[in-house]
């Protein structure tokens, strides 16, 4: 590693702070604007030009984020700025293992400051063999992202059958003009259909179709533990995972858990999830649905103080119960009992959510949409399986390659 040399950060980047900003959207705007803790939406004009590592300066948690493109940055985070010949990428990967985003300056506030991140020491590699470090981990970062949004698509595509077969009724309404087929429906299901609707309190539904409530259909709803059932010294390295509000934020998310003990698991057997379970927050951030994958990492789940549970039935199977909850009318009922006072709550949350009202369509529609949609489901969670073994695959090679204990050919010419 003789061609490698000793530095520190100061002496190879500066880190420039972001700048206010007002009027970013969620969804306008041809520019990532970054916070401390990753994007928070868009803007019409860039602050630094791409690619760009982004490091959160304030907040008990300061992340690093890389941008390929032109982009924004506000007050409560650095851009990275480098003074000689480097490979942004390779920077990027270098702060994570460096651990410049947990540096703490012992302020109320938890802060990264440029006084305590300057002295510290960095090893670099040439340039080329920068870019062959950032080229290995770059192509599993980038098949991760592509994998996200491969899944993205085989959810809205559910969601997209879901909201055309029973919040549209698009095929019962083909069927009623005379349609013989349709398209995205199997034939069975099409011919199962009425064609006539009658009037209800949540408007037209299709004849003979049930105006019912989750109460009615599901096999269980069930609160987790309270707060005195768990504590800290409960916890173990490893057993069954608690499903907090984090597993929660993007539908189901199978990893970052604190463990129980299985004897600890079964002394609380009525807040225990299994695959299939539709887990919910009642307290906190509020709106949160997850569907535990049939393929999950661990054969049993205990949801935390502030989630729920819903165990699907023939009758109300998992998927159609999960798009329901997250369709924008499942929203709207899961919601409607939220308490106006302290932390965000629903009211009386077992009697809620089993009150909740719904529309369900004969049987054999109802099997044969579960049929298709499980599949798209499959598809997604076998890409999840594959993201994670990609993601320990980089989070192996990573410190490997930045202290040089592997060496990657760099490529010339």
């Amino acid at each position: 590693m003789s061609e490698w040399r000793h530095s520190t950060w100061g002496e190879e980047i500066s880190l420039e702070y972001g700048k206010a900003l007002r009027d970013y959207t969620d969804v306008a705007g041809d520019f990532r604007v970054f916070g401390t803790n990753g994007p928070i939406g868009w803007t019409a004009k860039p602050l630094a030009d791409g690619p760009g590592v982004i490091l959160g300066r304030k907040g008990a948690y300061r992340g690093v984020h890389y941008s390929p493109d032109p982009f924004f940055v506000i007050d409560t985070a650095y851009y990275v700025v480098p003074k000689g010949d480097f490979e942004m990428r390779w920077l990027y990967y270098a702060i994570i293992h460096y651990q410049l985003g947990q540096i703490d300056d012992g302020s109320p506030i938890p802060s990264t400051t440029r006084a305590a991140v300057y002295p510290r020491e960095i090893v670099v590699p040439p340039p080329e063999e920068q870019r062959a470090i950032a080229g290995v981990l770059g192509a599993l970062d980038d098949k991760i992202e592509q994998n996200r949004r491969t899944a993205q698509a085989l959810e809205r595509l559910a969601r997209a059958i879901f909201q055309a077969w029973f919040v549209n009724f698009e095929p019962v309404k083909a069927k009623a003009a005379g349609a013989i087929s349709f398209p995205s429906m199997p034939q069975p299901a099409f011919d199962a259909l009425p064609t006539r609707f009658v009037d209800s309190d949540v408007g037209p539904v299709p004849e003979g179709w049930v105006l019912t409530t989750i109460g009615g259909l599901a096999s269980r709803v069930a609160m987790g533990p309270f707060g005195s059932d768990i504590k800290t010294d409960n916890f173990v390295a490893d057993g069954v995972p608690i499903i907090r509000g984090g597993n929660l934020k993007d539908g189901f998310v199978d990893e970052d858990f604190v463990y129980l003990s299985e004897a600890k698991a079964d002394q609380l057997a009525n807040s225990n999830a299994f695959p299939g379970d539709i887990v919910i927050t009642h307290r906190g951030t509020l709106g949160q649905v997850g569907l535990i994958p049939s393929k999950s990492r661990h054969r049993r789940y205990v949801v935390s103080q502030s989630q729920m549970l819903i165990r699907p039935s023939a009758a109300l199977p998992s998927h159609f119960l999960y798009l329901f909850l997250t369709s924008a009318r499942g929203q709207h009922e899961l919601l409607v009992n939220k308490s106006q006072t302290g932390v965000p709550a629903i009211s009386r949350p077992t009697t809620s959510v089993k009150a909740i009202r719904m529309t369900v369509p004969d049987p054999l529609p109802l099997v044969q949409f579960e049929a298709t949609v499980a599949t798209l489901f499959d598809c997604r969670d076998a890409i999840d399986i594959e993201s994670r073994k990609l993601a320990e695959m980089r989070d192996y090679l990573l410190p490997k390659l930045l202290s040089g204990s592997v060496r990657v050919e760099a490529a010339h010419g």
